[in-house]
């Protein structure tokens, strides 16, 4: 299920991811798009602007270019050239100088001195300087209308100059009237616009500026021969024309006072001026990221409707896959269980069968035992009338015959056990001492220890150890124990058998231990079912732990059996002590 879902998550996540690529790729697009679009949007309210303002320089330039040619045909002037008085002419041109906003009006002679002009009351008065250096002088006396831009030297002040030649009445050239127009208001309302606006000469050198620091700054550097020439007409005295920092790029755009702008041109006549006009677009990269934003946020809400819509598809079809998988689990679940029940029934047949083989075994075991019972009976029997004669004839000097009744009485108790193998009853219990026991069992088992050349170690309770019982059939368990111990221990080097006894927590015990092969990986249970044993085959029957068994738990007593640290095994035998008036059977 964990790699169901992790599948079905990692599928579930694709779509998204290829849906963001999709929404951001179109938002890319978009961005694109709308850029160029705002952009163009931004470069056609450039050039309305740049046109206007074309118009007003032109206009500017223009608007006066007539008055020279009026004032060179004007009988003051033409009086004053040929040598009159100069006091009414400067007055004359003050008053009109006041009225039409200019910066001057001034008479040359021929050889470019001033005779009268409208600022001759200032200390700057341009009356009696020589001008002839300047071009407009120079091409108004050649005949046609002399216009020219350059900083005053007299005043300083920067200024654009139109002269028009004066003839006398011969016709001939008598002088030069000329007019200077600032153009302070024009950058002055640039300026206040905040807009960028600058006017270049045909030099490249920077006439008018919305900025002042960009003013006589030029475009590209000036060759000397253009140097040359701006010296000799004292265009711009005083100043270093120093590049502009400013860095035209592709298409309309321009890099000006360190940013990146719109740049658009426009020529202004009859000069070959430049004027350029540079437009930040900031509001068309916002409305670019405006429309991005409002599309991507579009883009966004239905990629969300959509992953709604598609989640609640891909849950019913989880939901549909779980109650398919948990009905399949369940199906599986009860194929297995049924799996096990016919597992656990062939385990319990196999076991039946087992104790069946087992029963029928132990049936013909009992029928053999009461056979032997039978037959052994009279022979014993007749054995122990004769000792009773020898014991009546004997003189006391031979203690044979006790030692033979002794076995008689033993062989009498062992064809008891097989009849009680053979037909169980209810045998009379007394108090037995495990001590005498133990040193009865080592006394019979003593041929086996010779032949196997194992030792055996007695540690007995010093007190006497009871329990109520059988003393034969606690015997028997002590003996096949032991006899158990020593085939275990064939095999070692030394062979050593240990057997112990004593009391404890409201229990006697007792113990045998050998360092022999030990239990292996067989279990005390298995090793007491009848016809299992660790012997080769012909070594016995297999019969010897699960009789001791059996005789121990008749007696309401426990046996355990685990292998020892050093090697071997450790068989305990432990009987619960009763009460005194439990003892009676």
């Amino acid at each position: 299920m964990a790699r169901f879902c992790g599948l079905s998550t990692g599928m579930r996540l694709i779509p998204f991811l290829i849906s963001l690529v999709v929404t951001i790729a179109v938002a890319a697009g978009v961005f694109r798009v709308s850029s160029a679009y705002f952009r163009s949007e931004e470069v056609s309210k450039a050039e309305g602007r740049l046109s206007l303002y074309q118009s007003s320089v032109v206009a500017e330039l223009e608007r006066f270019s007539h008055l020279t040619h009026v004032l060179a045909r004007d009988a003051a002037v033409i009086e004053t050239a040929g040598g009159a008085d100069t006091g009414a002419l400067n007055l004359r041109l003050e008053d009109f100088a006041a009225k039409a906003g200019l910066d001057a009006i001034y008479l040359m002679d021929t050889a470019g001195v001033a005779l009268a002009a409208s600022n001759f009351r200032q200390p700057g008065s341009f009356v009696g300087q020589n001008y002839a250096f300047r071009p407009y002088f120079q091409q108004a006396l050649q005949g046609g209308q002399g216009r020219f831009y350059a900083i005053g030297t007299t005043t300083g002040l920067p200024g654009y100059f139109i002269a028009d030649a004066v003839r006398g009445p011969d016709g001939s050239p008598a002088g030069v009237v000329a007019i200077k127009i600032g153009f302070q208001p024009l950058e002055q309302s640039w300026s206040g616009a905040g807009e960028q606006v600058l006017m270049a000469n045909e030099d490249g050198v920077v006439l008018l500026a919305s900025d002042p620091a960009w003013r006589y700054r030029v475009l590209a550097p000036l060759t000397a021969g253009q140097r040359q020439r701006i010296k000799a007409a004292r265009q711009f005295p005083g100043q270093d024309l120093a590049p502009l920092e400013w860095q035209a790029g592709e298409g309309p755009r321009a890099v000006i006072a360190g940013r990146e702008q719109i740049h658009l041109t426009a020529s202004i006549p009859p000069h070959g001026w430049t004027l350029h006009y540079f437009a930040s677009d900031d509001r068309a990269a916002a409305r670019s990221w405006l429309v991005t934003s409002l599309v991507g946020f579009a883009a966004g809400l239905a990629l969300i409707l959509f992953q709604v819509q598609r989640a609640r598809r891909i849950g019913a079809a989880l939901a549909r896959a779980e109650r398919e998988e948990a009905q399949l689990r369940r199906a599986n679940e009860m194929l297995a269980s049924e799996i096990e029940d016919r597992r656990t029934a062939e385990r319990r047949l196999k076991r039946t069968q087992d104790e069946l083989e087992r029963a029928s075994r132990l049936a013909a075991l009992g029928r053999l035992a009461a056979s032997v019972t039978h037959e052994l009976g009279q022979p014993i029997a007749a054995m122990r009338n004769h000792l009773v004669a020898a014991e009546i004839d004997r003189k006391g000097r031979s203690g044979l015959p006790d030692k033979i009744g002794a076995l008689v009485d033993r062989m009498e108790g062992i064809t008891r056990q097989l009849k009680f193998f053979a037909t169980p009853d209810a045998e009379a219990q007394a108090a037995v001492d495990l001590n005498a026991a133990m040193r009865a069992s080592a006394a019979l088992v003593a041929p086996n220890l010779e032949e196997a050349g194992a030792g055996l170690r007695l540690d007995l309770c010093p007190a006497p150890v009871s329990v109520q019982g059988s003393r034969l059939r606690i015997e028997q368990v002590m003996t096949n124990l032991l006899r158990n111990a020593i085939d275990a221990s064939e095999d070692s080097a030394a062979p050593l058998i240990e057997a112990r006894t004593g009391a404890a927590d409201g229990e006697v015990w007792f113990d045998i231990k050998d360092n022999g092969h030990g239990l292996g990986e067989a279990t005390l249970a298995d090793l007491q079912e009848p016809f299992v044993t660790t012997r080769e085959s012909g070594r016995g029957m297999g019969l010897g732990l699960a009789i001791s068994a059996g005789i121990v738990q008749d007696h309401g007593g426990t046996m355990t059996a685990c292998n020892r640290d050093a090697g071997g095994a450790v068989f305990r035998v432990a009987f619960p002590v009763r009460p005194a008036e439990e003892e009676q059977p």
